[in-house]
């Protein structure tokens, strides 16, 4: 039997819906529409002359090979950038869940990084790698490794990866605790009785258990690597060196802030989001159904 909540006025849940409603229309469908609508357009950089093209600025993107190629690395980036931020977060959370002295003390520590706007926490990063001063890229030269993220693309890459997915530990730590800490410890110390060790217990009991969490962690950071890093980008390599970072939404950027290709970058944001959409489908389509719900 499902319990119903009845309000004592029928517009009173309108009400209530409204404002998230309005900050929904005014900050999400009226700016897509606003792209789409400047997707189907051609202007010159000053503005004084509009056409419409329809899907001209469409086609003429995904004919450009450095397009093509920035969506590769992308994904590429996207992924790297939701493992490491959700393994260790996972890991760690596991720790803190053990402890039985200071744990809120941990946690209040675990959760500094994510007050860091994502410039300073590239910053950050940068400083500790900059190949003349940082202490990292001293260690690493130390030890042999030729590191220099401003001439070598790979090496900016993995310096944005590796801030970006530093940023997004703590978000990721906290929700996973929050799972772990809802799980009956009950099971674990039947588990535990019937002769299962840690990692056995881990991989059937607690992992399973935890699926909920970890698919909306694994939503929530493919829409953070694909939209929230590029204060980190911007910050440490600004796409470069030779656009070996730029991805998807820095090259919207790019391409209309710094080009003034409105209508190619209004075209790209299109794309952009469609990506995200499908992504996101696809997830609820396919993973979604591995995820038991206690």
């Amino acid at each position: 039997m499902q319990r119903r909540v009845i309000f004592p006025h029928q517009g009173l849940p309108y009400l209530l819906l409204a404002p998230q409603l309005v900050v929904t229309l005014v900050f999400f469908f009226w700016p897509g529409a606003q792209a789409l609508y400047m997707s189907l357009l051609m202007q010159d950089p000053f503005g004084h002359q509009v056409s419409f093209v329809g899907l001209e600025n469409f086609v003429v993107l995904f004919q450009d090979p450095a397009y093509l190629e920035s969506v590769w690395r992308t994904f590429y980036f996207s992924a790297a950038v939701t493992l490491l931020a959700m393994l260790p977060a996972l890991w760690l959370a596991v720790m803190v869940d053990r402890v039985l002295r200071g744990a809120s003390a941990y946690t209040t520590a675990m959760l500094i990084p994510y007050a860091i706007a994502p410039a300073v926490a590239g910053v950050l990063w940068l400083f500790m790698f900059n190949p003349s001063i940082g202490v990292l890229a001293w260690w690493l030269e130390a030890a042999g490794v030729d590191w220099n993220p401003t001439l070598d693309g790979s090496d900016a890459m993995w310096l944005v990866i590796l801030a970006s997915a530093w940023k997004q530990v703590a978000y990721n730590f906290l929700f996973f605790l929050a799972g772990l800490q809802a799980i009956p410890k009950s099971l674990l110390e039947a588990a535990a009785i019937d002769g299962a060790r840690a990692m056995r217990r881990f991989w059937t009991i607690i992992f399973p258990l935890l699926s909920p969490t970890t698919f909306f962690l694994l939503v929530v950071n493919l829409v953070y690597a694909f939209f929230e890093t590029f204060g980190v980008i911007d910050a440490v390599t600004q796409g470069g060196p030779a656009a070996a970072t730029e991805t998807l939404v820095y090259k919207v950027y790019q391409d209309g802030v710094r080009n003034l290709d409105l209508g190619g970058s209004a075209a790209q944001s299109v794309v952009l989001m469609t990506i995200v959409i499908l992504l996101t489908v696809l997830q609820f389509k396919y993973i979604e159904r591995r995820v038991h719900y206690g």
